[in-house]
């Protein structure tokens, strides 16, 4: 393992299953996302250039993203499968939100964005995201789904 590796290895963090209006409707697990201005809101969320949904996240006016609850459900559909495969929207829950954004109610949080930008970094191209909608819960967070919690995931489209 090389010394930048061994950083990252340290570090735990949120994951989200970002969706884009289709048709048809797509989605994944995204690892690399987080706030990056506080006034305007602003987040970012990265998806890698060989996941399915990254075409249809490069074509949207907006996205959800969306926090998860505990366990490997919506992760390991979201996460561990492949749009080419699977249809990922068949077999749970969602309504079109804003701008026709997939929503997924099980989320114990969530908010659509409108994309303001785009930039290829890396492997991943990054979405600057100003939220529009928000769906979040009253009262003390509830626990969510961390990069540590899904590490056994086998990528649904591997690098």
């Amino acid at each position: 393992m090389g010394e930048f590796e061994a950083f990252t290895a340290l570090l735990d963090y949120p994951v989200y299953v970002v969706t884009a209006p289709g048709p048809p409707p797509e989605g994944c697990l995204v690892g690399f996302a987080g706030q990056c201005s506080i006034d305007p809101a602003r987040f970012v969320v990265w998806i890698s250039r060989v996941n399915r949904t990254h075409g249809a996240a490069l074509a949207a006016e907006a996205l959800g993203v969306h926090l998860l609850p505990y366990g490997h459900g919506l992760a390991e559909l979201f996460g561990g499968h492949t749009g080419d495969d699977t249809d990922k929207f068949a077999d749970v829950e969602w309504y079109h939100g804003p701008y026709g954004v997939p929503v997924l109610p099980e989320a114990p949080a969530w908010f659509v964005g409108r994309v303001l930008d785009r930039a290829e970094w890396g492997d991943h191209t990054g979405l600057l995201l100003a939220p529009v909608a928000v769906g979040a819960p009253p009262g003390e967070a509830a626990p969510v789904l961390s990069y540590r919690d899904v590490a056994g995931i086998d990528a649904g489209h591997p690098a």
